[in-house]
């Protein structure tokens, strides 16, 4: 079973075979395209001297922070084929032609995908115009602009965040916090304004980091931080990754917008995901990993993290719109991302119902809003208003209820991971929080448990946002029974009594015994997911009884299981056990990529190992790959190179391999026939329940035709593939006029005839 590198006091170094493939060249002499997917991961902040740059204040006014190209130092210059420097030669009037004209698609395909969420081409086929992009820059260097699509990967690290100051300052907006407040504040506006009668723009109050971004002559020009509203950190570098923000928008003069940064849920859950799996400590929540991820001193880490940005405030030269909903009409005429569920409210009464409804709906939400913003939406009359020296008169913010709960710890749990990782789990008095009963939360590891400071007998104050899973943000100590003691962290593996290690560098300890029957249990339901070797009915209760019972050792047994002895177990017969084993051996034949997932190796997920079964088309040749081989893959750098080494060099992994191939397990990516295949260049969009076939089988067979299978439907989809019970994406491909394929249809398309 998979195997976690035990900890080390230098780098390790697993005695292996060496590869016999040829040395690729070192990373630092590969083109330039590559060097941003490794050489993120070498980079140290610490390895910086401290930046004395935040000592100065930069003015606004001051140009000579633009974001000129940085090609000083390699003007007129290329890499060769060896990984030489060698004179670039000079773009010709074709070259020129064609960059600009792919800068322009490019840049307004960005647009239609992020801000008018109309995509109006395949991924597949983005990813061409990139890849013809970045292939002219690399061959002509002089075409770089720094407004280019292919500069938002992150440019060099920086030593640090020079501070520029706010041309206007981001004042903060005053808080209400029930229904009288907000009411006062209407009438308290409304006397100021001779009581006139006052419209509202209502917009989400998006849980996020405040910023500021300048454009000037139609050209990104600066992104600076709210700071403490009078000056913030210029943060130019790392702005300028988020996708969903134009870094060339139709206007000329200066244009200043400000929004919030954000990181969606889905995002969220992916890097903790990530940072539990590398023995990081996690963010505690989307606003503080997204504050984080605007800090970070190299770019292309915050690159990696999918930000996104709502705009809300504009001026042009200095002049701001007449109103605040033409305000929001003029950015997205821009091609600015604004938040599609702000409201213009005609009466204070509006507003409330805006609050109440958004109060209900926010779960539904794909990012993190925490109350509502009122602002009055006439410019003259905020201008009459004004504002005191912390906030405008013209806006409140009205806070959500909280999703917060008190409950009590009951007991603190150790769980056993796939990768051997001890996760600390409290165990909770059930309490009613968003609808749903909650009582347990993971404490994620020893070090968060410690510094929280969390024991058994405590109250403590726990909360969920969205869809995030809930965790305790405080004990309340002054509520702490008498002789409650600080929870003792095992040193030894609960389940399996070995001794338990923690890697250096990491903050998640970990039993490395690779028969611990907790790691085994969790490895084979990993290996059954449905994104694995989707083994149907192949769940908890059905492993646990394997286990038990002797039958399953290890994930190859799995495919000497014999009918009659799957049959005697636990509500089971010989009709279930028969599904289950057909299951078993259908999962033979999921292609490499799932497998490679399936084997649960640390850092390899789904779009990696997608990425090396590609690459090295067999198991045999990713096992002989050496650390240049990987570290010559997109998104692998030493670490996960030194983890997927790690995993090969270990006997009882070999052994397990070698088994699955004797089974009939398929380690190889099929040769494909020479040329695209029939469904090459066509989009198709699956709904319902198709006869016969899951909706991953489906979208395996129409890839494997050269189609592209996206989750939702545009003008550009081929074909709405219809099963029983569709959803609404068969109204939204009527609307669109999109053929719809029938089941029996799709199964011809296919090749699958019945």
């Amino acid at each position: 079973m998979p195997t976690s590198p035990p900890p080390t006091s230098g780098s390790f170094r697993p005695s292996r075979p060496t590869s016999r493939r040829r040395s690729r060249p070192s990373p630092r002499s590969r083109p330039a395209r590559r060097a941003s997917s490794t050489s993120s991961r070498r980079w140290s902040p610490r390895s910086r001297p401290a930046s004395a740059s935040r000592d100065r204040a930069v003015p606004d006014r001051d140009e000579n922070r633009a974001l000129a190209p940085r090609r000083s130092r390699g003007e007129g210059l290329s890499i060769g084929e060896g990984g030489d420097i060698v004179p670039a030669p000079a773009a010709g009037a074709k070259e020129r032609a064609r960059a600009e004209a792919l800068r322009r698609e490019i840049l307004d395909h960005e647009r239609k995908y992020y801000v008018d969420n109309n995509p109006q081409i395949s991924d597949a086929e983005f990813d061409r115009l990139m890849a013809e992009l970045r292939d002219l820059e690399r061959r002509f260097p002089a075409l770089v602009t720094p407004e280019s699509p292919t500069q938002r990967v992150g440019e060099k690290p920086v030593e640090g965040f020079p501070t520029v100051v706010h041309r206007t300052p981001m004042l903060s907006i005053d808080n209400g916090y029930d229904e009288e407040e907000i009411r006062e504040f209407d009438a308290r506006v409304r006397k100021l304004l001779a009581g006139r009668a006052v419209a509202y723009t209502a917009e989400l109050k998006i849980d996020g980091l405040g910023i500021s971004v300048v454009y000037r002559g139609g050209k990104f020009f600066r992104a600076v931080t709210r700071g403490d509203g009078a000056r913030g950190d210029d943060v130019s570098a790392n702005v300028k990754t988020i996708r969903s923000l134009p870094l060339v928008i139709e206007a000329e003069g200066t244009v200043e917008v400000r929004g919030e940064i954000y990181m969606p849920f889905k995002s969220f859950r992916a890097i903790n995901a990530e940072r539990e799996e590398a023995g990081e400590p996690l963010f505690a929540n989307p606003r503080n990993a997204a504050a984080g991820s605007i800090r970070q001193l190299d770019p292309r880490i915050t690159a990696s993290r999918n930000l996104s940005v709502f705009l809300y405030y504009l001026t042009i030269d200095g002049r701001e719109e007449p109103s605040q909903w033409g305000a929001l009409a003029r950015l997205r005429e821009l091609g600015l991302p604004t938040n599609p569920h702000s409201r213009l409210c005609r009466t204070i009464e509006e507003s409330l119902g805006y609050f109440k409804e958004w109060s209900d709906k926010r779960d539904s939400l794909a990012y993190d809003a925490d109350g509502i913003v009122l602002k009055v939406d006439d410019a003259a009359e905020r201008r009459e208003l004004g504002a005191t020296a912390k906030s405008p008169r013209w806006a409140i913010s009205y806070k959500f209820p909280a999703r917060q709960a008190t409950t009590r710890v009951k007991d603190i749990v150790i769980q056993v991971g796939r990768t051997g990782a001890l996760t600390p789990v409290a165990v909770l008095e059930p309490v009613r929080l968003s609808g749903t009963t909650i009582s347990r939360s993971t404490l994620h590891n020893e070090e968060e448990l410690r510094r929280k400071d969390i024991r058994i007998g405590d109250a403590v104050l726990i909360e969920r946002s969205g869809d995030v899973i809930p965790h305790v943000v405080s004990v309340m100590k002054e509520r702490r029974p008498r002789g409650a003691k600080p929870f003792a962290f095992p040193r030894r593996c609960p389940v399996c009594g070995s001794k338990v290690l923690k890697p250096e560098g990491e903050v998640i300890s970990r039993c490395f015994n690779p028969s611990c029957p907790a790691r085994v249990r969790e490895s084979i339901l990993h290996y059954a997911r449905r994104r694995a070797m989707d083994i149907e009915g192949l769940g908890e209760a059905v492993v646990d009884q394997l286990l038990d019972s002797g039958l399953v050792r290890t994930i190859p047994d799995l495919y000497e299981l014999e009918p009659d002895a799957v049959a005697g177990l636990e509500r089971m017969g010989p009709k279930s056990a028969r599904n289950l084993l057909d299951q078993i051996e259908s999962s033979k034949s999921r292609g490499l990529a799932r497998l490679l997932f399936a084997l649960g190796i640390r850092h390899v997920g789904e779009k990696l190992a997608q990425t090396l079964a590609a690459r090295f088309r067999s198991l045999g040749g990713l096992a002989s790959a050496g650390r240049e081989d990987l570290l010559g893959v997109e998104d692998i750098g030493p670490k996960v190179a030194e983890s997927i080494l790690f995993f090969f060099a270990q006997p009882e992994n070999r052994r397990l391999i070698e088994r699955l191939r004797k089974a009939g397990v398929a380690d190889r990516t099929p040769e494909g026939p020479d040329g695209p295949g029939p469904l090459a260049g066509q989009v198709f969009v699956i709904t319902g329940t198709l006869p016969e076939l899951t909706r991953d089988e489906a979208r395996e067979l129409l890839e494997a035709r050269g189609a592209e299978v996206v989750s939702s439907v545009t003008r550009k989809t081929t074909g709405l593939i219809v099963g029983a019970s569709p959803g609404s994406k068969l109204d939204r491909a009527k609307e669109l006029g999109v053929r719809t394929i029938g089941a029996e249809e799709f199964l011809d398309l296919v090749g699958r005839k019945r």
